[in-house]
């Protein structure tokens, strides 16, 4: 329906509306409809390629986790098989310095002695749990041994073609691991020179560790434990699939050692074929392996033994779970939705903006002119309520000023009295005082001049505050005498200021008529007025107390609101202290008013002006 309208709207101005508009006006809905529609694809293409990493992110995060898990488990391992080894390390070199088997190896051994021998090697054998102990003599002959009552014994045997014999021969200590040729049980061989008293070798003390416990222990988790040697042939796994796999290439040199010394006698070793898929660290990767249960994907752990020259390798499937990685493509899915109407909603705060921006220029525009009239109007106002206090002054001062001239009128009669009379110098002594009454008019009515004239709001001139507060108390000296007010004055000079003296005069004249009219009908007329340094610092605080009635509690808060006052009716308009306010906060001070003792206390705060 809404498509059709412009046509419609259209059609029915065929004769003031040209047809090219017509056609593009019937054309724009459909033009936003397909500019919506690609934004809509846009934005689903992009949840869906950020679902897509995310899950991607989710698998490697989870691997590097499993992995970190397995290297955990792996150390767990190591030490097990390392604790292991070290507890029967040291045995052979207790053994040999028995001095029973020193003695054996002395000369030819007797068969009363060899089986005497053999029975002491069973019973050491069967306390330390080892799998078999051995004595070789300096050829490598086997002269007693602990499985001697067993088929497969090593008793009459020689081993001087074993790595580990020559090892001792050559180093008196020495280690293998390799597929025994009597028994073909695989076992780790740890062996200690016997020698004697002149440190000659007299042969080698050999144990033989066997592992199937381990191998079972193994064998109950759900990770593949293997364990290589230097060559990486794994000679020790928890599948027995796995044993006896080459996980490098071997060298020709290596394959006719390995030939030479028995090491793994007839057991076939086969290659393990792999490619590394991920690097996660330098011992811990994602390999793709052709095993004997087929081709799998691996996370590789790998823990050096360096102890024995071995590598300890633990190889588990990566499992991930499938709520882990929904979960994270829901999540960037929604994160990417967020984005985009996030970055719609600030272009259209941005457009917003812009309209906004553009309405507060003409707002500002507006308000400069109201604050202009504003100004003007404050002024006036100022102004006005200057000129009413002159007014409600106006009859005392008209007295302060008649006083003088009757009294002067009087003084001049007297002159011409003197003067007819010849006596000049009695005329020269009366015209003291008539100068003093006219020089103290004229400094009263200059003040008043300058008082009543305008003051242009914003005015900053370095002040004394002590000498406002003195024309101050000028202008208002005649109703102070008449009303019989007994003054406190505790200034400090110079008290120096940044402000406009005249409406700084102006607030303290507003401030000392109030004190007057609130003693109007008191007995006793106290007026205080101290200025000392603030306690905030660098600052001048004045104070102007009184002894009338105070201020009630209930217009505390009211008392510098325009047009509140409690006087009767004709009195004021309550604008006095509003204006006062506004002073002296465009001075950048404070006034507040509170109750001290039995009358009112008015405080005004100003900076402190230090430069001159």
């Amino acid at each position: 329906m809404r498509s059709s309208a412009p046509e419609l709207r259209c059609s029915q101005r065929m004769l003031r509306c040209p047809p090219v508009p017509c056609v593009l006006v019937t054309m724009l809905p459909t033009s936003r409809r397909a500019r919506l529609f690609i934004s809509v694809l846009l934005i689903l293409a992009g949840a869906v390629l950020a679902a897509g990493w995310a899950v991607r992110q989710a698998e490697r995060h989870a691997m590097a986790d499993d992995a970190a898990r397995a290297g955990g488990q792996l150390v767990l391992y190591g030490n097990t098989l390392q604790t292991l080894i070290e507890r029967y390390r040291a045995l052979p070199a207790v053994l040999a310095l028995d001095p029973e088997i020193r003695s054996a190896l002395l000369g030819p051994v007797s068969p009363e002695a060899q089986d005497a021998l053999n029975r002491r090697l069973e019973k050491i054998n069967g306390a330390a749990q080892s799998s078999t102990l051995e004595l070789l003599d300096r050829n490598g002959l086997a002269v007693g041994a602990s499985n001697w009552r067993l088929p497969s014994s090593y008793v009459g045997h020689n081993y001087g073609f074993r790595p580990y014999f020559l090892q001792t021969k050559a180093q008196g200590v020495g280690r293998f691991y390799a597929v025994g040729v009597t028994s073909g049980i695989p076992g780790y061989f740890l062996s200690n020179a016997v020698t004697n008293d002149a440190g000659e070798f007299l042969g080698a003390m050999v144990v033989k560790l066997e592992f199937p416990d381990l191998e079972r222990e193994w064998g109950q988790g759900d990770d593949l434990l293997l364990l290589s040697d230097a060559k990486g042939i794994v000679f020790i796994a928890n599948q027995s699939g796995w044993r006896y796999r080459e996980l490098l290439p071997i060298p020709a040199s290596d394959r006719a050692e390995l030939a030479a010394t028995r090491q793994y006698d007839k057991q076939p070793l086969s290659p393990l074929q792999s490619h590394v898929l991920r690097e996660f660290s330098g011992t811990s990767h994602l390999t793709r392996i052709e095993g004997p249960d087929g081709t799998a994907d691996y996370l590789w752990e790998s823990l050096p033994m360096a102890a024995e020259g071995w590598t300890l390798h633990l190889l588990r499937k990566p499992q991930l779970l499938a709520e882990d990685t929904r979960n994270a493509a829901l999540a960037a899915a929604g994160t990417w939705l967020t984005l985009v109407f996030l970055g719609l909603f600030l272009y259209q705060r941005w457009r917003l903006a812009r309209l906004r921006q553009r309405s507060r220029e003409e707002l500002e525009r507006l308000v400069e002119e109201r604050t202009r009239d504003l100004r003007t109007a404050q002024d006036g106002l100022v102004q006005s309520a200057k000129l009413a206090a002159l007014g409600q002054m106006s009859a005392a001062l008209a007295h302060e000023i008649n006083q003088p001239l009757t009294t002067q009128r009087m003084q001049l009669a007297t002159l011409r009295l003197l003067l007819d009379h010849g006596r000049i110098d009695d005329a020269y002594k009366a015209l003291g005082p008539l100068d003093q009454q006219l020089t103290r008019m004229a400094a009263l009515t200059g003040h008043l001049k300058t008082f009543a004239r305008k003051s242009p709001s914003g005015l900053r001139e370095r002040l004394d505050l002590a000498a406002v507060v003195d024309q101050a108390l000028l202008l208002l000296e005649p109703r102070f005498r008449d009303e019989g007010v007994s003054t406190v004055l505790d200034m400090a000079r110079p008290a120096f200021v940044r402000g406009d003296a005249i409406r700084l005069e102006q607030v303290l004249i507003n401030l000392l008529r109030n004190a007057l009219d609130a003693m109007r009908d008191k007995p006793v007329k106290r007026l205080e007025v101290r200025i000392e340094p603030d306690s905030k610092p660098q600052h001048w605080r004045l104070t102007v107390s009184d002894s009338g009635d105070g201020i009630a509690e209930e217009h505390l808060a009211s008392i510098f609101d325009p047009f509140f006052t409690t006087k009767p009716v004709g009195d004021g308009l309550g604008l006095g202290l509003a204006v006062s306010y506004a002073i002296v906060h465009e001075t950048g001070g404070t006034l507040s008013a509170d109750n001290q003792g039995d009358g009112a206390r008015f405080t005004l705060t100003l900076p402190t002006e230090t430069e001159a």
